[in-house]
């Protein structure tokens, strides 16, 4: 039973038929530079901002619930740029008061909104 495994061989480039010679010379030159180009893209040379990571939660459609304020906070807190700090721990203290907020048209809101959606895409850039 081994002597059959032992007696087989691989086909070597030159038995193979023009068409499939042609298709391994080409897989083998394309595959190292896949490769080169998947690892070179999984790294980033600067680490993404936390405040930047946070933009865009309140900056979407989708609903933030309350309890998620407390974290949101923290991540604008960490941000590097002092505007950013700024615009996004008011705005997420503006919003975590207005569930209780009273005797207000809403346009202190949008002015916090404003200027948090101005920052985030200034860094952006």
């Amino acid at each position: 039973m081994f002597d059959r495994f032992a007696a087989y061989r691989p086909p070597t480039i030159s038995n193979l038929s023009t068409h499939r010679r042609r298709f391994a010379v080409g897989a083998a030159a394309v595959a190292p530079a896949l490769l080169i180009g998947v690892l070179s893209s999984t790294h980033s040379a600067a680490p993404r901002d936390s405040g930047l990571v946070a933009c865009k939660y309140p900056l979407s459609t989708q609903h933030v619930p309350l309890a998620d304020y407390r974290k949101l906070r923290a991540e604008f807190a960490g941000s590097r740029w002092r505007d950013l700090r700024n615009a996004g721990t008011a705005y997420v203290d503006l919003a975590t008061q207005l569930p209780h907020a009273r005797y207000t048209d809403g346009y202190e809101t949008v002015w916090f909104y404003q200027r948090l959606s101005a920052t985030c895409a200034e860094h952006r850039k």
